[in-house]
């Protein structure tokens, strides 16, 4: 097997090497502590925060003073809802949050229950959609917080964020907008938002792993969740991932200079993809939202295939893609693999039994239109290969089904 396609940029992105060379002076020669800016090895990484703080504020139209660097996106998501929640405990202990969030929202969402908070969940429709007028029915006097993410992972679907966030400014409560799945990606515009907090990670958008940052609209109380020295004005303790930092910011200037073509090319392979499957394909089902999507996002679920087979076969063709229930299936309590339906999918109404044949192709940067047709050609022949197995597929076929 000589090729290879890389589907799955929604788990990482290949580190750009303009932003390596962008680190590498604070891998080798920069490598104090900027803490320590009263000496002039401090200074200089110390000057880099502050450039990358502006970079990163920049992509999102933000003041660099709102800006907090993180370890990543899950990391800003827990600080956000834990400390905003419990900042403002005495507003009320309700938290609401949509049905398809992260995980690292949800179970920080949770994880607040020891200390008397209530966590309601806001239903979304088939397409992956939660209608603003059911977080308006939904708050009440006693909600403190509520999470919705810009855009899923898993089904790509892109929330009406500024809609939402009219609704809770009018009742005075907090909008944490989970954006590590669209930084980068698609416009992100905390004005044009309306979001009093928002999560990103450098991973998304060909910067490295382990770096993210929270967006903390100022004014906006939080209480810290590592405590330690004053790192991060206060709101983050431990000494700054200054190489990866530099990184962050370096991506987000390039994304911000090279969002327009990239969106309007991946766009073009993504409804190619999606159609050519469309049309090649039978009992073929697209999750999501058709339009309402990321540019590179393509999910979907195959019916009378087994969604680990499909991907073990596509992967033997060159293809790596990864399923939509990728998120359960890597939820490990001990050493094997928990094997639930993703609650997303689950949540637009894909019955559990057929949640283990959902697959997503997310297309970036490297990818062509070669790419596209080669797969084009390859799945439908993997997916009747793995149909002449399925007794379910046969007992369809029978005379009189």
């Amino acid at each position: 097997m000589n090729k290879r396609i890389f589907f799955d940029h929604a788990s990482a992105t290949p580190l750009d090497a303009r932003v390596l060379d962008a680190m590498l002076p604070y891998l080798q020669e920069e490598f104090g502590n900027p803490s320590s800016y009263l000496h002039s090895f401090g200074q200089q990484p110390c000057n880099a925060l502050d450039k990358a703080r502006r970079q990163v504020a920049a992509m999102i139209n933000a003041r660099p003073d709102e800006i907090i660097f993180t370890s990543g996106g899950t990391e800003a998501n827990n600080l956000a809802v834990k400390g905003i929640a419990l900042a403002n405990e005495g507003k009320g202990k309700e938290i609401l949050v949509s049905e398809i969030e992260h995980y690292s929202v949800l179970f920080a969402a949770q994880s607040l229950k020891r200390w008397g908070f209530e966590v309601k969940y806001l239903p979304v429709d088939k397409d992956g959609l939660l209608d603003p007028q059911d977080v308006r029915r939904a708050i009440n006097p006693k909600t403190c917080l509520v999470c919705v993410m810009q855009a899923n992972n898993e089904i790509g679907v892109i929330q009406d964020i500024p809609a939402i966030s009219a609704i809770t400014k009018k009742h005075g409560v907090s909008l944490h907008c989970d954006a590590v799945a669209s930084a980068g990606t698609i416009p992100v515009d905390v004005q044009t938002l309306g979001v009093d907090s928002l999560s990103l990670s450098a991973q998304q958008f060909y910067g490295p792993k382990g770096t993210g940052a929270l967006y903390l609209r100022k004014g906006v109380k939080i209480e810290t969740q590592m405590q330690g020295g004053h790192q991060e004005m206060g709101r983050r303790s431990g000494t700054e991932n200054v190489a990866g930092i530099v990184g962050l910011g370096a991506a987000a200037e390039i994304a911000v200079q090279e969002l327009p073509q990239n969106m309007e090319r991946l766009i073009v392979l993504r409804d190619r993809l999606l159609h050519g499957l469309k049309e090649r394909i039978d009992y073929f089902n697209i999750t999501g939202h058709p339009t309402r999507r990321l540019p590179g996002h393509v999910s979907f679920w195959v019916e009378f295939v087994e969604g680990e087979s499909l991907l073990l076969c596509l992967d033997l063709e060159g293809i790596a893609s990864a399923s939509g229930s990728a998120c359960s299936s890597n939820l490990r309590g001990q050493d094997e693999y928990d094997l639930a339906a993703s609650h997303v999918l689950t949540a637009i109404g894909v019955p559990p039994e057929i949640c283990h044949g959902s697959i997503a192709f997310t297309l970036g940067q490297g990818n062509t239109q070669e790419d596209v047709d080669y797969t084009l050609d390859v799945m439908p022949k993997i997916v009747a290969r793995l149909r002449q197995m399925s007794p379910l597929y046969a007992d369809k076929l029978r005379p009189g089904k």
